[in-house]
């Protein structure tokens, strides 16, 4: 019998006000094993420490069942606390008396009654435990960067510059993400390309960091410090060590009608190109779907034209394979789809246009060479109609929008609206607003300047409809605040739509096996305490894969990123999770259902020798578990129908036991 120790935490008045906690350690103390049941006001505080360690001594205690919140948040301390004391770690069971009771119940009688039962079930599981050693892993020095923008580059930089090896792996031909199509950033309207730039350089020439543009992961195995990475670098059709980026091809090329994407097809490109000038990797790229070389062996002025011979016809696709120790996820956003908001002409009509088509309107190197006209006749639009919240804060239609606020866009409208008055005075503007969401640094002196120096028309209100006639685009708004319906005849609407995770996020997370929430933005492993890592173990979180963010907010995070990541590769070894799963070899059937169900393939099966009672020798298939991959999910336990399967700290005894002890 083990000798155990509870201890009941007030957390405050967080558990204390709807639970007795003096009648919950009174009524464990009486469990089989309890030899000692205490409660104190914050346990996790160093005096509660100390408290734990003192009893462990002076009561000889075996196991520890500490009644507090939940084990996310603080079974790691608690763990720690008992080896201090000398305990084997894993002989600390929590019981969630503060989510699971105090946070949910209003009545102390009723919160009071259930605390008992899940000290019992803890005290009954602790009475069955057995000491866990965890295993070690070697840790592969380099870190995946996946996603090249502005949150991959930071996060890449930090980590090369504590001396790691790092490589980006980003779709398209260059890096620099959404921040490359911005003109200027918000609140302090410098020059995007001037902050982004010099790091993308820094980038291309940190001997640390390794580019993988136009590529993509195709396949992750591997576990955290041990991660095998299958990346597929799409054929160019230029040999990128060769290629100068002297542009020559991309002048002469005769297929120049391709919608260029980098403009949001406001403009054409050729069908060899270069994204935009400041690229990096400065190469040309040939689409295949335009070229017509590749398409029916009919060109070839690219190659003709190129003095350094980099043009490559047959070039194919290469898959790489690599090993990292870590990964960060930083593949970004994009605006959603207008099609479903056809209430504001998106699709009838070239002069209503979304925010981000409004950046490369007024960005210096964009379609109209930052001359701000409307797309439709090239004429400068004289009165202009902001509309926010466009598929953001849909609770009412979210089969068309997203619930959540999308938290840049009344930032980037008040920095829209303001330049236009600035550099177009005669430039009437309008916004259309549901509420004003200003809460950063200096963010609300930013929209104030808009209202009060620029004399921007702020009107609280939405849009109910937006109707071309002839060169005009009429515009039905309310007015809430003076109660009244308005009609605006506009030149121009620009529409701030919602962002939503990049359409990559969903199928990497597959991959990685991570965890992601309805609207597919990766899901931390606490909001509070562990915001920048996903619950797979090295998996790292950066920018807005994990929700929407500003600039600023996006390179802390990076930052952040890196710094966990840092922390990770720089041990040589790595301790394993002990509770993983064991496979009874005697009663395991060779079935393969537990590995077909293992979501890490962490359990493969194995041809073994075994002596039968009448000293003869048998040769039969049983699973075998890699201790290194598994992560102690429980699922093949569940799936296993010789019960043959079980968890180490989980077993299927101690969860009876804990039942048994709620039933009681």
């Amino acid at each position: 019998m083990q000798r155990i120790g509870v201890f009941v935490c007030w957390c405050g008045s967080n558990i204390a006000g709807t639970v007795d906690v003096e009648a919950v350690s009174n009524a464990l103390k009486n469990e089989p094993g309890v030899v000692f049941s205490t409660n104190y006001q914050y346990m996790c505080s160093q005096a509660g420490q100390d408290l734990i360690i003192n009893a462990v001594k002076e009561h000889n205690l075996t196991g520890i069942v500490v009644c507090s919140c939940s084990p996310r948040m603080h079974e790691a301390t608690f763990r720690k606390t008992a080896q201090a004391a000398g305990l084997n770690p894993y002989m600390v069971e929590i019981a969630n008396i503060r989510e699971q009771c105090s946070w949910i119940h209003k009545d102390m009688a009723l919160g009071t009654e259930k605390a008992i039962i899940l000290g019992k079930a803890a005290v009954a599981k602790v009475n069955l435990n057995a000491p866990l050693t965890p295993g070690e892993s070697p840790v592969t020095k380099r870190a995946l960067v996946i996603g090249g923008g502005i949150a991959g580059i930071q996060t890449a930089l930090d980590i090369a510059d504590a001396g790691y090896e790092v490589d980006i792996v980003e779709t398209k031909p260059t890096i620099g993400g959404k921040m490359a199509q911005l003109d200027k950033t918000f609140p302090t309207l410098d020059c995007a390309a001037c902050i982004l730039t010099p790091k993308m350089v820094d980038v291309a020439q940190n001997d640390k960091i390794r580019i993988f543009s136009y590529s993509e992961v195709c396949d992750i195995k591997g576990f955290v410090g041990n991660f095998d990475v299958e990346i597929k670098k799409k054929a160019r059709y230029v040999k990128e060590d060769i290629c100068t980026g002297c542009g020559l091809c991309t002048e002469k090329c005769p297929q120049k009608n391709v919608p260029n994407e980098f403009n949001l097809g406001m403009d054409n490109r050729r069908a060899i190109y270069i994204p935009f000038a400041q690229a990096v990797p400065k190469v040309a790229t040939i689409d295949p779907n335009t070229c017509n070389m590749l398409k029916n062996g009919k060109c070839g002025v690219c190659a003709k034209v190129c003095t350094a011979n980099a043009i490559d016809y047959t070039q194919k696709d290469e898959i790489i394979h690599e090993k990292y120790g870590a990964i960060v996820a930083a593949t970004g956003f994009n605006p959603i789809s207008m099609d479903k908001f056809d209430e504001y002409a998106y699709s009838q009509s070239k002069d209503v246009i979304t925010s981000l088509e409004f950046e490369r309107l007024t960005n210096a190197a964009g379609p109209s060479q930052g001359h701000l006209v409307r797309p439709s006749d090239g004429e400068h639009p004289h009165t202009i109609v902001f509309v926010q919240c466009v598929g953001s804060r849909c609770a009412s239609c979210s089969e068309k929008g997203k619930e959540y606020c999308s938290k840049i866009c009344c930032m980037y409208t008040a920095k829209h609206a303001m330049l236009t008055r600035d550099k177009y005075p005669d430039t009437e503007v309008y916004v259309f607003y549901i509420d004003v969401r200003t809460p950063g640094k200096s963010f609300d002196e930013f929209y104030r300047r808009a209202v009060e120096e620029y004399g921007v028309h702020y009107i609280k209100g939405m849009v109910g409809k937006v109707s071309p006639e002839g060169k005009k685009l009429i515009v039905q708004g309310s007015d809430l605040i003076a109660d009244k319906q308005l009609k605006i005849e506009a030149d121009l609407v620009v529409l701030a739509a919602a962002i939503e995770p990049d359409k990559s996020a969903r199928p990497l997370a597959t991959m990685l096996t991570a965890s992601m929430d309805t609207n597919d933005f990766f899901t931390e492993a606490h909001p509070k305490l562990r915001p920048v890592e996903s619950p797979t173990a090295g998996v790292f979180l950066s920018g807005t894969c994990q929700g929407p963010k500003d600039i600023p907010e996006t390179v802390s995070q990076a930052s952040a990123a890196a710094a966990k990541v840092i922390g990770l590769l720089s041990k040589d070894k790595l301790k394993g999770n002990p509770c993983i799963a064991n496979a009874n070899e005697l009663m395991c059937n060779g079935c393969s259902s537990c590995e077909k169900v293992c979501p890490y393939g962490a359990i493969t099966y194995v041809e073994k020798e075994f002596r039968m009672p009448d000293r003869t020798t048998m040769i039969r298939r049983v699973a075998s578990v890699n201790e290194a991959v598994c992560q102690g999910c429980g699922a093949c336990t569940v799936a296993c129908p010789s019960g043959a399967m079980d968890l180490k700290g989980f077993t299927s005894e101690q969860i009876i036991a804990e039942v048994d002890a709620i039933c009681k």
